[in-house]
């Protein structure tokens, strides 16, 4: 069986080799972006079996990215685990004030995990949305 493709999409160096490595050794394939352009391409290409996403980073960060997730057809069922400084009340709050903004609401996020992730949370919450490997 072929191991499933995690997609990590974060600006900081540090976070991507820690989630990286914990999901290498945990037996996924980790997939890397540095934001949210590229983010989208990597998705479209390689089509990820779940994305985990920060929110600020350069250029398009991700809650642009995660509502282009959440609105292409291609995409939308992919789970997204964000994966932030940023506090979930505050992200939850932004993201209702952009649906009402842009007349158009995107789903919750599949899982919130404040930074910095612990491991064993982080591992639950990816079998929770995929399984359990094997």
């Amino acid at each position: 069986m072929s191991k499933r493709k995690i997609m990590v999409v974060d600006d900081e160096l540090d976070m991507r080799v820690f989630i990286s490595t914990l999901l290498e050794t945990n037996g996924y394939k980790p997939l890397v972006a540095t934001q949210g352009i590229e983010g989208i391409q990597k998705a479209r290409e390689t089509r990820p079996d779940l994305i985990i996403l920060d929110i600020m980073m350069p250029e398009q960060g991700g809650i642009q990215m995660y509502r282009e997730i959440k609105t292409d057809d291609a995409l939308k069922h992919i789970p997204v685990v964000i994966c932030s400084g940023i506090a979930k009340k505050t992200y939850f709050y932004s993201q209702k004030l952009l649906d009402s903004h842009n007349g158009k609401s995107v789903p919750e996020p599949d899982a919130y995990i404040e930074k910095p992730p612990e491991s064993d949370e982080l591992l639950d919450c990816i079998e929770k949305l995929l399984g359990p490997k094997g």
